[in-house]
């Protein structure tokens, strides 16, 4: 069987660093969850996004170690298998998917939240499910049909409703000032409360990996990826600071509370005078819930077709397109599990798209934060085996694992109302019985490394 491969060398460093920022979907948190973080956090919220992006910055320095060495299409599952072989690869692939398609339904949602919402009383008249229809067919026949298409798109979404929001930002620092006496001095906040905060703040970060999955289809990708996932991190901490400090300053002393808020950015565009922002605030929202769906999309796919050419799904997942060199058959399963999980929350459980997205991005993070800790962990038994680790390697990965367990932890204690206080065990349940089934296959995954990443060993003879 002729190795099949996708296209390579086809994308620069801003188009896979946009697949990274797309993923973060800067816009989501400004829009709806900096409410979330004042509510845990008041004053001291900027200093737990401060905190979260030290987090994943960390993160990020660890799967440097892997990503500066190898490039590859299967993103943080193949990164493991070089720690820990094909059976350890297993658990970080699975918890991949699980982070991903999460990620993805969040989008969607999403989407169906900004539609009903600019299209007012037609939208509520308008079944959400159609709405996430639509935007899963779009977003699946641009990936589809050529990776370096879906990666501009990503980049020329993304960069329009990040200038609208940071347009609103200078204007609220241009009638408010920049000085807040009362966030500088961490007026009212304590330890813990900032740290409910930084779990919240993860949650924001989580997703600046996926550039790793376009390691084969990336020009340089051993200083193009490692590059897009420091950065995509720096970016997007440094906005989501300068977004929560903003947001607070532009909104004290108004009659309803930040976490009070459903639509914060409107109403921070009615008190500095700024209406005519709305609109272009909401359309951005709207095109970069569909750039996270699209950028999830892309990693998830490319997970699944790693997996599949590995021999530990189908082969088939493991195909390419024969003239868009697309891992078509991957994505298009990845998008009907999309799809269904949208439907069951939608249609079965009658969730409105906005608990949907609440509850999905939530899930989302338990299967990053289990990668993360993969990739912490495995970093020095991955440079042990290149006979290349140093102390330094063994500190940063102690550090990071500590800083990962303060999500991990937060996620159950103090417990939080339902549904959520079901999601880790839903995690957990998800976890042993896929990891089980999957580690009865891994025996057929006998993968070598190559140049370009990890292949099949049947199929490099």
């Amino acid at each position: 069987m002729a190795l099949q491969m996708l296209r390579t060398g086809c994308l620069n460093f801003w188009e896979v660093l946009a697949q990274s920022i797309a993923m973060l979907g800067p816009t989501m948190t400004p829009v709806l969850i900096v409410p979330l973080a004042f509510a845990s956090s008041g004053n001291a919220s900027w200093l737990a996004y401060v905190f979260g992006a030290v987090m994943l910055l960390a993160v990020a320095l660890c799967l440097r170690e892997f990503a500066s060495r190898s490039a590859t299409a299967g993103s943080l599952y193949t990164y493991t298998q070089r720690a820990f072989g094909p059976r350890g690869a297993v658990l970080a692939g699975w918890s991949l998917l699980w982070a991903y398609g999460f990620v993805c339904v969040a989008g969607l949602t999403g989407f169906a939240v900004f539609s009903r919402a600019l299209l007012g009383p037609l939208g509520a008249a308008i079944p959400s499910l159609v709405f996430v229809a639509f935007c899963l067919g779009v977003g699946w026949y641009i990936s589809y049909y050529d990776i370096r298409l879906s990666t501009i798109t990503l980049l020329a979404l993304e960069t329009a409703s990040v200038s609208l929001i940071t347009l609103l930002i200078v204007i609220v620092f241009a009638h408010r000032g920049i000085v807040d006496a009362e966030q500088l001095t961490l007026k009212g906040s304590s330890l813990s409360a900032i740290g409910l905060g930084a779990v919240i703040a993860v949650f924001s970060l989580v997703g600046f990996e996926s550039a790793t999955s376009l390691g084969e289809e990336a020009k340089s990708p051993l200083q193009t990826i490692p590059a897009a996932v420091i950065w995509s991190v720096i970016i997007a901490g440094l906005f989501f600071v300068v977004c929560v400090y903003a947001e607070i300053l532009g909104t004290r002393g108004f009659p309803t509370t930040l976490d009070k808020l459903t639509t914060p950015l409107n109403t921070l565009s009615d008190i500095v005078r700024a209406p005519y922002l709305k609109i272009p605030i909401d359309i951005g929202a709207l095109f970069s819930s569909f750039s996270v769906a699209l950028a999830s999309l892309n990693g998830g796919a490319r997970v699944i077709f790693t997996m599949g050419r590995s021999g530990l799904l189908s082969r088939r997942l493991g195909t390419t397109h024969d003239l868009h060199k697309s891992p078509h058959v991957a994505l298009s399963l990845f998008a009907l599990a999309n799809f269904a999980v949208a439907a069951l929350m939608l249609v079965v459980f009658r969730l409105s798209p906005n608990d949907a997205f609440n509850d999905t991005a939530t899930l989302s993070a338990f299967g990053f934060v289990a990668i993360y800790l993969f990739i912490a962990v495995g970093a020095p038994f991955y440079l042990r085996r290149r006979g290349e680790m140093r102390p330094k390697h063994v500190a940063l990965a102690v550090v990071t694992v500590l800083l990962l367990l303060l999500p991990a932890w937060g996620s159950v204690y103090p417990v939080p109302p339902a549904p959520a206080n079901l999601f880790p065990y839903l995690f957990l349940a998800y976890f042993v019985i896929g990891a089980a089934w999957l580690w009865s296959r891994s025996a057929r995954a006998q993968i070598v490394e190559t140049d370009i990443g990890v292949l099949p060993a049947a199929e490099t003879a």
